[in-house]
């Protein structure tokens, strides 16, 4: 009679929950049990596993060496490692749930080897693929699925990445506590997971119901139009049951909750913006939040007690501190054009310039500058030339056309003034793109429900009072400390005594404190950039996977 070896009894014993995958990994368990059949020598089990797991482990020296450092001592497959295993695949399970590719970690592939395994080469093949779907999981869940600038190069966010090695040493030590801290901690990614199996429930029971057929509509219509308004907004749950056939004040009420929730001008009013986002289809804002948890898991990380959180789609800046918002201001943000969208990072907000003087990017002065100067060398009488040694050149003696964008040996600088294009105030956190936020004197712009106007740059609507909230924390008087610089005239320079990190997102699906989502539209396309890479990992919107 077959005398199971340790290896069977730990697969037996391994603990089950009662879900369709523990119930599977139970029987294969109970498979592996019955069939194994290990040589009798010890000497050979051990030669045969490790050098199993020393070849599958080959082209990775990180877990090579892992297995060497710990005498080829098992981490899921010996006869204590029944709790481990239970946890990894019970965190895996829920790769769906977080919008991650299910095939990356492939339980039921893994499943089934465990059920096909004869031998102890089997074992120690079956081992390491174990500890890489760990790897790839910990990477995954913790710093997300895709790198950003492999996506779109104007996301230039430095993730942060786990250690590989500290995975398996933290992992090891404690399972679950290890897995169950490894989704971001921010409040957000637990609200837009529930947003996401919200939308997955809706689409199930058929979306939103019909379109709405109109370009636009007003208070006081009816009909087939206003029908198809009023129910979908009672779909997506702005308005209770109503059977009221005209647009009346109840509606518009509703419509003025779904306008502020959209970026929209909360009046009330359907007109053409706020139809064309009544008739987004589910899916679509489902695309929205999976794209939102990886953005997420790209900013795993501590954001800081009081920070600067810009929001790109959103066109606006706000202080935040401890999770509350103190100070909120509307934004206008870089053009949708490849060399003038503002990037995406984080870094920290060190100082602010009053009266600064304005050095106009490289950039700037050869494509837009340079080819006015050829035309009128009096052109943009605003700015000053200036030579590589800083001195102010006399216009009159350069020939501009022997120039071009590649040779013009000149910058151009414009002195403070009220008519300045960064105002009188610009706020510093030094980065290599060369990215800060500013005051303007184009006012007018703030206005708009779009604002994607400037050269990559975030111009503030209400920059002094920016100004005030971030230096409260040391001046008893900050409004009089920023005047005192400001009527000098002269450029000075008002250093924060901590620095306060300055965050540049772009989020087009986000849940808030209320719960209650949130959207925007993908401006650049970065967003249906990162849906088709998530797709293209194996992510699948929506569906039971795995």
């Amino acid at each position: 009679m077959h005398r199971p070896s340790p290896f069977e009894v730990s697969m037996s014993a391994l603990s089950c929950r009662k879900t369709t995958l523990r119930l599977a990994l139970c029987l294969s368990m109970s498979v592996l049990a019955g069939t194994l059949a290990i040589p009798s020598s010890a000497g050979a089990q051990v030669t045969a596993f490790t050098r199993s797991v020393a070849e599958a482990a080959g082209g990775n020296d990180m877990i090579s060496a892992y297995y060497r450092e710990r005498g080829y001592r098992t981490l899921w497959t010996g006869p204590e490692d029944g709790e481990r295993r239970a946890a990894l695949f019970s965190a895996i399970d829920a790769a769906a749930a977080h919008g991650l590719p299910v095939q990356r970690y492939d339980a039921a592939a893994l499943m089934a080897r465990f059920r096909a395994a004869r031998t102890e080469s089997d074992r120690g093949r079956l081992e390491v693929a174990m500890t890489r779907a760990l790897i790839a999981w910990a990477h995954d869940l913790h710093s997300g699925a895709l790198k950003p600038s492999a996506v779109d190069p104007g996301i230039k966010r430095d993730v942060a990445l786990l250690d590989p090695r500290s995975v398996l040493t933290a992992f090891e030590a404690d399972p679950v506590r290890f897995l169950n801290g490894l989704a971001p901690r921010d409040p957000e990614y637990a609200r837009l997971m529930r947003a996401k199996l919200m939308l997955e429930a809706q689409i199930a029971r058929g979306g939103w119901g019909a379109q709405v057929p109109a370009a636009a509509l007003k208070p006081g219509a009816s009909g087939a139009a206003f029908l198809a308004l009023r129910d979908r907004l009672a779909a997506m749950g702005y308005l209770g049951r109503s059977m009221t056939p005209v647009y009346d004040e109840t509606v518009k009420a509703a419509l003025r909750a779904f306008q502020l929730d959209h970026g929209l001008a909360p009046d009330g009013v359907a007109g053409e913006s706020t139809i064309v986002a009544l008739n987004v289809e589910p899916e679509e804002r489902l695309r929205s939040v999976l794209v939102a948890m990886e953005r997420e898991r790209w900013l795993n990380i501590d954001r800081g007690e009081r920070h600067i959180w810009v929001n790109l789609t959103e066109f606006t800046a706000r202080v935040v501190e401890a999770g509350k918002v103190t100070f909120e201001t509307r934004s206008v943000i870089g053009k949708n054009a490849a060399d003038q969208r503002s990037p995406e990072f984080s870094d920290q907000m060190e100082y602010m310039v009053i009266n600064p003087s304005w050095n106009v990017p490289r950039s700037i002065t050869t494509k837009e500058y340079l080819p006015l100067l050829q035309r009128n060398p009096n052109a943009a009488g605003h700015l000053k030339l200036i030579d590589s040694r800083g001195r102010v050149v006399n216009r009159g003696s350069v020939n501009f056309n022997a120039y071009n964008a590649r040779n013009f040996p000149f910058s151009m600088r414009q002195p403070p003034s009220d008519g300045n294009a960064l105002g009188l105030v610009k706020f510093m956190f030094p980065n290599p793109w060369n990215i800060y936020l500013h005051d303007t004197p184009s006012k007018s712009l703030f206005d708009r429900e779009v604002r994607a106007f400037s050269h990559g740059c975030i111009r503030l609507g209400q920059p002094f009072d920016f100004a005030h909230a971030l230096l409260a924390k040391q001046s008893d008087d900050p409004e009089g400390l920023v005047q005192s610089h400001l009527k000098t005239g002269k450029e000075s320079v008002i250093r924060l005594e901590k620095p306060v990190p300055v965050h540049l997102v772009y989020f087009t699906a986000w849940a808030g404190p209320t719960g209650r989502m949130n959207y925007r539209p993908d401006i650049y396309g970065r967003d249906a950039l990162i849906f088709d890479a998530l797709t293209e990992a194996g992510v699948v919107p929506g569906a039971v996977q795995g």
